[in-house]
């Protein structure tokens, strides 16, 4: 069972850096700088949200879903877990989680995945990988610089034989968690716009992201 822990009731929207909307099926991108806490809210509920970090200043050392997973061993990202980078650094920390299902194996989806899955009909529907390429490409980066990333809000239940099912999300409206940067990172999202797997309840929906200062005396 993962340990829930409650977010900061001093952090509103109104006290909040920054708070972006993001629609539908649309990529984002920004900074979180050391120390700062990013907030990804589920706003409509059992919406998957494909996200990747990038050192800010490197974006050659980026998140690591291997590495992650074996320095948790655990399977799934939630309260304490250390977002680590292929460097081996912690690059955030999930501090709060009020959903309790985050998958870090399945990947993004693409219009290649989608067409060996659901067949040819859904060669041209816009997928998660594009996304990620139209947001990376504002950084100067390219396709080579996508990596596994992580699948917020996304249920993929894996049995004891290893085999992995997307299933109906369960984070219900305004699900959220959490996460305090370890160093400046580049956050780059996609909200999945997948309609062919109920990792989205087939009805893809916008999602907001909130950004805050750290705490003074909190950053070393």
């Amino acid at each position: 069972m993962i340990d829930f822990i409650q977010t900061d009731a001093s952090r509103t929207a109104e006290n909040a850096a920054q708070d972006h909307f993001i629609p539908a099926e649309a990529p984002w991108s920004g900074v979180v700088r050391r120390g700062q806490t990013i907030r990804i809210e589920d706003s409509y509920g059992q919406q998957a949200i494909d996200t990747l970090f990038y050192k800010a200043d490197d974006f050659a050392e980026r998140y690591s879903n291997q590495d992650t997973m074996r320095e948790q061993g655990a399977a799934y990202v939630g309260t304490g877990t250390r977002i680590i980078s292929n460097e081996g650094n912690v690059m955030l920390r999930m501090t709060a989680d009020s959903c309790g299902r985050h998958d870090t194996s399945a990947g993004a989806c693409s219009c290649e995945s989608n067409t060996v899955r659901f067949g040819h009909g859904t060669k041209y529907l816009h997928a998660c990988r594009d996304n990620f390429l139209l947001e990376v490409m504002k950084h100067g980066m390219s396709k080579r610089d996508i990596v596994p990333n992580i699948n917020f809000f996304m249920n993929v239940p894996i049995s004891p034989d290893g085999k992995m099912t997307i299933v109906d999300g369960i984070s219900a409206p305004g699900d959220y968690v959490e996460l305090v940067a370890e160093m400046d990172v580049l956050c780059v999202i996609s909200n999945c716009p997948q309609i062919n797997n109920p990792c989205n309840g087939f009805d893809p929906t916008p999602i907001r992201v909130l950004i805050w200062d750290a705490t003074p005396g909190t950053v070393a």
